[in-house]
């Protein structure tokens, strides 16, 4: 994300769901190799900074953040395959921008929820493998799959598997959409997944949902989602570029009205990924 006066430098906020974590880790350790002159392949770079989170923060995290910190292009987004770390890159077009909103209300992975949605999906994985030996991941379960078991899995391992199955959908579905500008599918598939957040995994707020109802009602926007691990922080916005004024001074006023504390508006676009610092 480069919401930045300079193409050189990054000012990624704390604690706001935005990945500030992934972008520490990867400029020290890209500091420390350059301080003793090492060398460390790109994707092992992104690995060990995953390691560092899970071993040192506790937080059994992804690889997305640490993975787009490093590989990041100019004006793409980055569709990854998490089982291969295969990716894509796919064009974001020109007349929009990424707007992101912060609802000023911190998140903390490491406090558990995270790690226990995490834990369910597991759950629900060793459930459905005694009937369905192949499945490594809820990768590959289809919803037909889960449906069948229903009755096998706990109602809240049920809907976190549910929610899972169905973003990696819209995953591959938004991917096609991006990719033939097909902005208006795109961002349905955004209103889809942050309910699907809110209502199946349960990693919303009433902050969250109050920016993406507002922003859904202003002229336009595309789509708007909660991003990052949720219980606060931010959502993302796809807004078209002659309409981000006007979106930023309602979000500001109405937010505000709304809950009494002002929000921090983001414009962006995205950047490249790290690199050596440059004079």
């Amino acid at each position: 994300m480069d919401g930045r006066k300079s193409d050189d430098d990054g000012q990624v906020p704390i604690g706001a769901g935005l990945g500030s974590s992934a972008s520490l880790e990867v400029a020290t350790a890209m500091a420390l190799l350059s301080v003793f002159h090492g060398e460390l392949p790109p994707l092992e770079l992104v690995k060990l900074c995953q390691r560092a989170e899970h071993e040192y923060v506790g937080t059994r995290c992804g690889i997305m953040d640490q993975f787009i910190t490093v590989f990041g292009q100019t004006r793409h987004s980055l569709m990854l395959d998490c089982r291969s770390l295969s990716y894509e890159l796919l064009p974001i077009p020109v007349a929009v921008r990424l707007v992101i909103c912060n609802t000023m209300v911190k998140h903390m992975h490491a406090a558990g929820e995270y790690n226990q949605r995490r834990a369910d999906c597991e759950t629900g994985v060793g459930i459905l493998r005694r009937n369905m030996p192949n499945v490594l991941a809820l990768r590959d379960v289809q919803l037909a799959d889960l449906e069948r078991h229903r009755e096998e899995l706990p109602e809240v391992v049920y809907r976190r598997c549910r929610h899972v199955i169905n973003e990696n959908r819209r995953v591959l579905a938004a991917g096609n959409a991006l990719q033939s500008g097909d902005l208006r599918r795109f961002g349905e598939l955004m209103y889809e997944s942050h309910a699907s957040l809110r209502d199946d995994y349960e990693v919303s707020s009433p902050e969250l949902d109050l920016l993406v109802t507002q922003a859904s009602a202003c002229d336009g926007v595309y789509g708007a989602r909660m991003t990052g691990g949720g219980f606060g922080g931010c959502t993302v916005n796809i807004v078209r570029s002659d309409a981000v004024t006007q979106f930023e001074n309602r979000i500001k006023n109405g937010y505000k009205a709304e809950t009494g504390i002002a929000p921090d508006v983001y414009v962006c676009s995205a950047a490249q990924g790290a690199g050596p610092w440059r004079e």
